[in-house]
This record gives structure tokens, C-alpha cells and sequence, in this order.
């Protein structure tokens, strides 16, 4: 599996923009073959030594393998999603990761 986390730093850095940029995320980019999981959301209010505090959304997808992801990187959906919303970020940073583990429980 792989999972493919993106941080976005968005140019104007208010709730509303960021809320935007979320539900363009969930417009956009999920149910894309291959997704074993889809999570978005903001920068949560931790202000700890350790947190980068360094961006606006924060967006994790992870897919079932590389090939899934290639493809998805293609998909017309997911550039139409750029195309929208590049203009709105200050920075992006991405995050690939081979996971040896997906392990799912209920919340309660």
C-alpha cells in the first residue's frame, strides 16, 4: 500500500478558504479505484514543540498499490482539482509512503 499525504499552505490562510480547499478535496478526489482510505480535514489546534504548524489542509489518501496511485495522479478528476485550486496555494508538500500496515478499528 502506499500512502500519499499532501499538505497544503494556502495563500490566503483563513477557515473559510481552507474549508473551500476541503471540500474540493472531497469533491474531487475520492473514490478513485484503488483508495483503501480517504481523510481530510485543517491544522488542528496543537501548539507543541514538535508540530509543524506550517500548513492550512492537510490530505491523505491511501492506495492499494504504486499503479493505483499513478493513475489516480492522472485522473482527469484529479486534474480538474488542481486546475481549480492551484492558484489558492502558497505551498504544497507531499509525502509517499510504502506502508507495511493498515490496521482499521471502530471508533467509539
Amino acid at each position: 500500500m502506499l500512502s500519499h499525504a499532501v499538505y497544503f499552505t494556502l495563500r490566503e490562510r483563513s477557515p473559510e478558504a481552507a474549508e473551500r480547499l476541503v471540500a474540493s478535496c472531497r469533491s474531487h478526489l475520492t473514490g478513485h479505484p484503488g483508495c483503501v482510505s480517504f481523510s481530510v480535514g485543517r491544522l488542528a489546534d496543537y501548539d507543541r514543540e514538535v508540530n509543524d504548524r506550517e500548513f492550512d489542509v492537510a490530505l491523505e489518501i491511501i492506495f492499494s498499490s504504486h499503479a493505483d496511485h499513478d493513475t489516480y495522479q492522472t485522473s482527469d478528476r484529479h486534474q480538474q482539482f488542481i486546475a481549480e485550486n492551484a492558484a489558492s496555494w502558497a505551498g504544497v508538500r507531499v509525502f509517499d509512503a510504502d506502508l507495511e500496515t493498515l490496521e482499521r478499528r471502530e471508533v467509539t
